[in-house]
């Protein structure tokens, strides 16, 4: 990801992994904003990547919940930010740990920032 943005009540944001916005000057920090959700795996799902294991191949199953949990993280990250009257989030990270047998946690961050 170089450049994205998402619709927020206050207008559009912009959500960059890099440190800056290109051609646009950060004019205001508001400091770090993060978004996490914990999901657990699914019976069913695992039922399905057990046979999967068997003959190969990627994981759908898998592949949507962590598709649902980044999206979900990333909706709360960009949701604190447009409370602080930012415009951008910027070094925008992603991480997951363990949290518990069967939940792992997905965490997105970055600077709240607005650019001009």
């Amino acid at each position: 990801m170089s450049q994205t943005r998402y619709p927020s009540p206050r207008g559009s944001i912009i959500l960059t992994t890099l440190e800056g916005v290109p051609g646009q000057t950060i004019t205001k920090h508001f400091g770090l904003v993060q978004g996490s959700t914990i999901r657990a795996k699914h019976i069913g799902r695992d039922i399905a990547a057990g046979f999967k294991n068997l003959v190969g191949g990627e994981l759908h199953g898998y592949t949507e919940l962590l598709q649902e949990a980044r999206q979900e993280a990333t909706d709360r990250m960009l949701q604190q930010a447009a409370q602080m009257g930012a415009n951008a989030v910027v070094n925008v990270r992603f991480a997951t740990s363990s949290v518990a047998q069967g939940a792992a946690e997905l965490f997105a961050y970055g600077t709240a920032v607005r650019v001009d």
